[in-house]
């Protein structure tokens, strides 16, 4: 992976108290139909801000890039989403976090989340524990992740199911879905791997994160690492 890290952070931005270790920011809007790029503005929902802090709290070092899709309302589109990774990308963002699941399958996102891929760069996406699947969570190459209540914090469950490769530990009290927070636990373990071992690629870091898992399967057949 390289030895400078950058992780990237797609969500409703962040706050001012967050300003140490943001890098870089663009906020991704339509207007009229066409997309906008322009300044991060203020994070409203504070969404992004408890995802940026739970993705922090994990260790690691490093540059975070803020690329927002949310702002005053939770509505963003596949063209905004697309266009915020593929930004990273350029930016250097080896590491990308997506607490967010969109409905549909757009061709625009497949193809920005397989640029990426291709690229290299780890993707993290929030996927439900169950029901109808969600994007990008369900593109090829991309590390699906849910809520998994047994896990305590700093711990990470290895599903392989065909909701969620991954869970992470949640909080029911932050007022934030469980998969969202559960995707930026994730990816900040992985933030934290990769700071120590920068030269990490994917199949490494994968089989580390099904090494170290405190869970193992649905059912919790074979857990090991308590």
């Amino acid at each position: 992976m390289g030895t400078s890290l950058r992780v990237g952070v797609i969500d409703s931005g962040c706050s001012a108290h967050q300003a140490g270790p943001i890098a870089g920011g663009r906020r991704f809007w339509l207007e009229h139909g066409e997309l906008r790029e322009g300044q991060v503005q203020a994070d409203v929902l504070g969404h992004g801000s408890r995802v940026l802090d739970c993705l922090l709290a994990q260790g690691g070092a490093g540059e975070v890039l803020v690329a927002q899709v949310f702002d005053r309302h939770w509505q963003t589109s596949a063209l905004q989403v697309a266009a915020a990774l593929l930004w990273l990308v350029e930016q250097g963002a080896m590491l990308v976090n997506l607490s967010l699941g969109l409905q549909q399958d757009r061709n625009v996102l497949r193809a920005a989340c397989a640029v990426a891929v291709e690229a290299g760069v780890l993707l993290c996406a929030s996927s439900p524990a169950r029901g109808a699947p969600v994007y990008p969570a369900r593109y090829p190459g991309v590390i699906r992740v849910t809520g998994d209540a047994l896990c305590a914090l700093g711990q990470w469950s290895w599903l392989d199911t065909p909701q969620a490769d991954f869970g992470a530990a949640v909080d029911p009290a932050s007022g934030v879905a469980g998969a969202s927070l559960a995707s930026a636990a994730l990816c900040g373990q992985v933030r934290a791997l990769l700071t120590a071992q920068p030269n990490a690629g994917r199949e490494q870091v994968l089989e580390h994160l099904r090494q170290q898992a405190a869970f193992i399967g649905a059912e919790r057949r074979g857990g090991v690492h308590g």
